[in-house]
């Protein structure tokens, strides 16, 4: 029934979320929403205050990744629709339930030089999420609020845009309707179990591949490679679905040669992944027989990999399912566990002689961490070499932007990370070019209270641009930036600041940050290595 009490539209919009388990919003206040922010308070939201509409979308997708809860983020019209576009971009690459709801000018045709207008707003958005919807009725916000949150539990989750017009934010409006029960993907068939295990018992060589789709069933996938005997590997995204197993590979697929490992198998089963472009840097994945893709997405089911049998599925209920019929499975596999380990001794040599030093550095660094670190990196170096070799325990504790790839994400991601889980141990690891994008959210961790180290990689450059363009034979130009003083710059905004200059000194400085009133930069140069 809906609530029979009236108020503006804005202030009705943050009843109905918060109704629907909404506890944090992220944004920025403006003339344009400022109706928006007037039930905040009312309906007992918590509202987190950005320093730029980028950072309030890398919060909601930060504080997304880690509560699984829809990361909702209150803009404005024109600019602050399009720089939130850059995260939504990102959450749209990595599948992150995220909610964007901003205010549109009421009319656009026949007016020109009206405060924040754009040619087409919500147009402009589309192109970077799923969908992106004008509500012109309070009816139509919210169907599209309740549409949206569906979504993100019955589909595939990808940010949604709802704008809707200042004069109906101002209007009044009876409450939204009750809350919908919560709608989950279609079930798939007995057979598409039966035929996966029947694969399963004529192979020698199975393998499994992993990705962020399946990371909420890491029990399950545990269980059913260690039952079939299979080797196993991940995409980034699926790192710390597999440990303790000998026969994993880890996170390698974008090792050149794991496409003739990957050939090896006489069955390959990618459960939640794209195996896209950016899992692969190749092509094509390097298998040559059969290839069942397990995933939610029939888009990716009908990829360029093209599977021999895919299977859409949403993927912990297809493991769960697929485990309860291996009891009593004989193995008869190929795999050795001295050739795993051979191999992926071989590829870290790889990946320390690509970027000398930074793995004794991450090895320190990962040594001094608190169980159950959930970290965000950003696009740097440190990044690049660390994902591919630090071991995770736990799947869905190291958040990268992926795919899109934009600078600035890690800090205020970690900032909407540490608001979803109050008191347990978040972390951001940044490069010093990517710092300069969001470094003004910092201001806003000081602002909560928050004790995030920020591990702050100072290689003076865009080392990996400048990498890149000497493998072109490009003379590098453009990759030097003069940097600030880092450490009075975080003393400046209050918070404390360390350069440690050797490894037990980092140490020392992460422990304590983690115990910190507030967060803490913490800035290595890759002297620290020795």
């Amino acid at each position: 029934m809906t609530d029979p009490v009236t108020r503006p539209l804005g202030a009705q919009i943050s009843h109905m979320l918060k109704a629907r388990g909404v506890e944090v919003i992220f944004g920025i206040p403006g003339v344009h929403n400022q109706e928006m922010y007037r039930g905040i308070e009312e309906a007992g939201i918590t509202h987190v205050l950005a320093r730029h509409e980028q950072g309030a979308g890398f919060m909601a997708d930060g504080y997304a990744r880690a509560t699984g809860q829809p990361g909702v983020a209150y803009v404005i019209t024109g600019p602050g629709v399009c720089n939130i576009m850059t995260p939504m971009g990102q959450a749209y690459s990595d599948s992150v339930p995220m909610l964007v709801l901003s205010s549109c000018l009421d009319e656009t045709a026949a007016r020109r030089g009206q405060l924040h207008q754009m040619k087409d707003q919500r147009a402009a958005a589309e192109t970077v999420c799923d969908w992106s919807e004008v509500a012109v009725t309070a009816d139509a916000a919210y169907a599209l609020v309740d549409r949206a949150l569906t979504e993100f539990t019955a589909a595939r989750p990808r940010p949604k845009h709802i704008q809707i017009p200042i004069a109906q934010l101002e209007a009044r409006a009876a409450g939204a309707p009750a809350p919908m029960a919560p709608v989950y993907p279609t079930t798939f068939s007995v057979s598409d179990v039966a035929l996966v295990l029947e694969l399963l018992e004529g192979a020698k060589w199975p393998l499994f591949i992993f990705g962020g789709g399946a990371a909420h069933a890491s029990k399950a996938a545990r269980a059913v490679v260690k039952a079939t005997g299979a080797a196993s590997m991940t995409s980034y995204a699926g790192r710390g679905i597999i440990a303790d197993n000998p026969l994993h590979y880890g996170s390698c697929l974008t090792r050149p040669d794991s496409a003739e490992v990957i050939g090896r198998a006489d069955l390959v089963v990618a459960v939640g992944t794209e195996l896209a472009e950016v899992d692969l840097w190749r092509a094509q994945l390097g298998h040559g027989e059969k290839l069942v893709r397990v995933d939610l997405d029939p888009g990716v089911l009908a990829d360029p990999q093209r599977a021999s049998h895919p299977i859409q599925a949403e993927a912990g209920a297809f493991l769960i399912a697929l485990l309860e019929e291996l009891e009593g499975f004989e193995t008869r596999k190929g795999w050795t566990p001295a050739d795993v380990k051979g191999t992926r001794s071989r590829w870290r040599a790889e990946v320390d002689a690509t970027y000398p030093g930074v793995l004794r550095v991450a090895d320190s660094l990962r040594a001094c961490l608190p169980e159950e670190t959930m970290i965000y990196s950003d696009m740097t170096q440190f990044a690049y070499a660390a994902k591919e070799v630090w071991e995770m325990n736990s799947p869905g504790h190291w958040h990268h932007p992926f795919g899109f790839g934009t600078l600035g994400y890690a800090l205020p991601a970690a900032i909407g990370g540490a608001v979803g889980r109050k008191g347990k141990p978040t972390m951001a690891i940044m490069g010093d070019y990517g710092f300069h994008y969001t470094m003004a959210e910092l201001g806003v961790a000081v602002e909560l209270g928050l004790p995030i180290p920020i591990f702050l990689w100072d290689n003076g450059k865009l080392g990996a641009i400048e990498a890149s363009m000497i493998g072109a034979q490009i003379a590098p130009n453009a990759v030097i930036a003069r940097n600030p003083d880092f450490v009075k710059l975080a003393e400046a905004f209050g918070a404390a600041a360390e350069a440690p200059k050797t490894l037990s000194e980092m140490q020392d400085a992460v422990k304590t940050a983690f115990d910190a009133e507030g967060p803490t930069l913490i800035c290595v140069t890759p002297d620290i290595a020795g």
